[in-house]
């Protein structure tokens, strides 16, 4: 008789499985998923909606979507009868848009041990998975589709993306990013540190034969290490974006990465004593001061991130987090928190508003300023500009939530509704090379949607209002959703 311990290892083995493409096939949902269903599959009539369609045109009031299994099956107008066969929802007054594509998306938490009032913590800095919370929390605040942006717990990773596939737990479709690329001197203690461009090729070549289906550089990655794995993604047809800092943007665009994280405030181009293939001291910051929006030094990057078709993610709620009082305090995100991870982000928090008046907070604040600004002139002149959270920093972004900031600051920073809509939906999809199947509301598109109580067109901050998250055409019910973890984020 075998030994109880090693049936389960057994069983965890014999269950990672390859994972599939970003979408899969609609799956038939076990009991579990089934209890969190408010509408499910079939013909359904979501009647006298106002229809924002993800292209940045204007909304459509009154309109009727029909979802026939897991398609969008037509819209037409509300005055016109419903189908005999169709299940009708009115939902006036309510909008529906499609699915939020999170393109910085994470499945884990940041945790620093013993973190006290005054900032102190002890070695090491840790990355705890959240494989159970942060799939739910996204998918309720109407994330349906996401790019993980880099992993701790690969296997996790492509294990719960291969098990939401099939029906067995919930979440969001996954692009599963591989482990980080990351060079040496790393301050992550769970990562591998890359040792020459042949570690990275391999390590590429492993991930990728693994299940990963997108790759990311990180901070410490020098420019022979990072073209040896953009190769070897390419060569599989598969894209990298990055984190960097030891390699500038314009270095970047010129080895052929596919994308960028975090706006323009890791660009290290014009930081002070920056030597190659070494991350800087200002790791940025300096850059992006003396990179005004507008200026010769924006133009000229932009016009090569443009030419090149590089694309950018912004991540402005982690961002904020270091400006002082800017995020607000989100009752409903700070409920899911566990009280440990509560104390602590309120610990960071305070902390940087006692350190408001310092210089080093007052150049940052000025520096988010420019960024928005670069954010906004790399749209205009034709770049690619994503969306998403990054639930990492101090703690105060939250999977789903954060993924409703972002768009929230893109307005901000002088974006229409609408555009800022398109960058969160439609943009994503382009990018993941699946905008034929999602990323907008069309006849005969996948039925991800989401239905918001209020009209995001005109307020931007309406797009919390989130009720029903339609993904394949089933509709969840993202208040039950958000209940089952409450308490829970930060510690699984």
């Amino acid at each position: 008789m075998k030994h109880p311990v090693l049936i389960t290892l057994m069983t965890m083995i014999s269950s990672q499985a390859v994972s599939g493409p970003v979408l899969a096939p609609p799956p038939t949902l076990s009991e579990a998923v089934n209890a969190y269903v408010q509408v499910p599959a079939g013909r359904i009539a979501l009647t006298h909606v106002r229809v924002i369609d993800g292209t940045g045109a204007p909304p459509i009031e009154d309109q009727t979507v029909l979802i026939d299994g897991p398609k969008i099956a037509g819209i037409r107008p509300g005055s016109e009868p419903v189908p005999q066969d169709y299940r009708t929802l009115n939902l006036a007054g309510a909008s529906v848009i499609p699915g939020i594509v999170g393109m910085h998306n994470h499945l884990y938490y940041i945790a620093r041990p013993n973190l006290d009032a005054s900032g102190h913590s002890e070695d090491p800095l840790l990355v705890p998975q959240m494989t159970f919370s942060a799939p739910r929390l996204y998918f309720a605040n109407g994330v349906t589709t996401m790019r993980t942006t880099g992993s701790v717990e690969p296997y996790a990773d492509i294990n719960i993306k291969s098990k939401i596939d099939a029906g067995k737990l919930i979440g969001p479709h996954m692009d599963v990013t591989a482990p980080y690329l990351e060079g040496p001197d790393s301050p992550f203690i769970q990562m591998h540190q890359i040792s020459s461009p042949e570690d990275a090729r391999r390590t590429v070549a492993f991930w990728a034969d693994q299940g990963a289906t997108s790759f990311k550089a990180y901070m410490n990655i020098t420019r022979a290490q990072l073209k040896a794995a953009i190769d070897e993604a390419h060569r599989r047809k598969l894209k990298i974006t990055g984190h960097l800092c030891s390699v500038t943007y314009p270095e970047a665009a010129s080895l052929g990465i596919d994308d960028l994280e975090h706006g323009f405030f890791v660009n290290t181009q014009l930081d002070p004593g920056k030597k190659p293939d070494k991350c800087s001291e200002g790791s940025g910051t300096p850059t992006l001061l003396a990179m005004k929006p507008g200026s010769a030094e924006a133009n000229t990057l932009i016009k090569l991130l443009v030419d090149r078709k590089v694309a950018v993610t912004s991540t402005l709620p982690v961002f904020e987090q270091t400006v002082p009082l800017h995020a607000p305090l989100n009752p409903k995100a700070m409920a899911v928190l566990t009280p440990e991870a509560r104390e602590a982000y309120l610990y960071s928090r305070n902390l940087i508003v006692s350190r408001a008046a310092t210089p080093r907070i007052q150049a940052f604040t000025e520096a988010y300023k420019n960024d928005l600004g670069l954010e906004r002139q790399f749209f205009l002149a034709g770049g690619l500009l994503l969306a998403g959270p990054d639930p990492t920093g101090n703690g105060g972004v939250i999977p789903g939530f954060g993924d409703q900031r972002a768009l929230e600051l893109l307005v901000e920073a002088g974006f229409t509704p609408l555009e800022a809509i398109r960058v969160g939906t439609l943009n994503g999809a382009t990018y993941l090379g699946v905008a034929d199947r999602i990323g907008t509301i069309a006849q005969g598109k996948n039925a991800d949607l989401i239905v918001i109580r209020g009209n995001p067109a005109t307020n931007i901050s309406d797009i919390e209002k989130v009720e029903i998250v339609f993904k394949d055409g089933v509709g969840f019910d993202s208040v039950k959703l958000i209940q089952s973890v409450e308490g829970r984020y930060g510690q699984y």
